[in-house]
């Protein structure tokens, strides 16, 4: 979206509202300190977040070993961000299995082999395009399959799934009107230093918990910062 918004206006001022692809590696920036163009705004710092979605999910599932990695290869840096979510699984001595799905019907397929693959956690990474809109089917099959699933954003686990750990999203679009109020009184894009989020949320749906078997540790619960039950 931000590069179709760059190549249509490439002299507007673009504010990022949050970013899921690291803005200086997709080249929208030139650094957060200084981008050096047209665009500024917030990046969600999406390689981190699931990397401590995995340590999250290792936490609440006893035997964690291998962890099934749902992505859209089509969304942008999406070869990147796998291997980077492989990289911190390996940290955390997991074994991972990317699945690449398009369309709903490679998400079907997915959850009709995930049980004979022996992965016993799943990595749901964000995209607007395939995943954010079949999430609810996400979320069916993945309880269906009692497979515990961590998952980008606060509203998978509001419609049932079972955790996320991400930006306050709301939070991150309130700050991107403070941008777009700065470049109206003047400020220059290519100055305005690209923000990271400062504020981050564990949601855990309770009763899917309990619904897929799965006791939530009490010092994960501890830390959450909202328990639906």
């Amino acid at each position: 979206m931000i590069a179709a918004a760059k190549e249509g206006a490439s002299t507007i001022p673009i504010v990022m509202a949050g970013a899921g692809t690291e803005p200086v590696s997709a080249g929208f920036v030139r650094s957060l300190a200084k981008p050096g163009g047209d665009i500024t705004g917030l990046s969600l710092l999406s390689a981190d977040l699931d990397a401590k979605r995995l340590e999250l999910l290792k936490e609440v599932v006893p035997g964690l070993k291998r962890v099934a990695i749902l992505q859209n290869p089509e969304f942008p840096q999406a070869e990147m961000r796998s291997r980077d979510a492989e990289a911190a699984a390996k940290l955390l001595q997991l074994q991972t299995e990317p699945w690449k799905v398009r369309s709903l019907s490679d998400i079907e397929a997915v959850f009709s082999t995930v049980q004979t693959s022996r992965s016993n956690g799943m990595l749901v990474l964000s995209d607007p395009a395939i995943l954010e809109r079949h999430r609810s089917v996400i979320i069916k099959l993945a309880d269906k399959h009692r497979l515990p699933a961590v998952y980008p954003w606060r509203v998978y686990v509001e419609d049932g799934g079972l955790m996320t750990y991400a930006a306050d999203l709301l939070e991150m679009h309130r700050r991107s009107a403070t941008y777009v109020d700065k470049i109206l009184k003047g400020a220059k894009p290519a100055e305005v230093p690209v923000e990271q989020p400062t504020k981050f949320e564990l949601v855990i749906n309770l009763k899917t918990a309990r619904q897929i078997g799965l006791t939530i540790p009490p010092n994960v619960l501890a830390r959450a910062d909202r328990v639906i039950k």
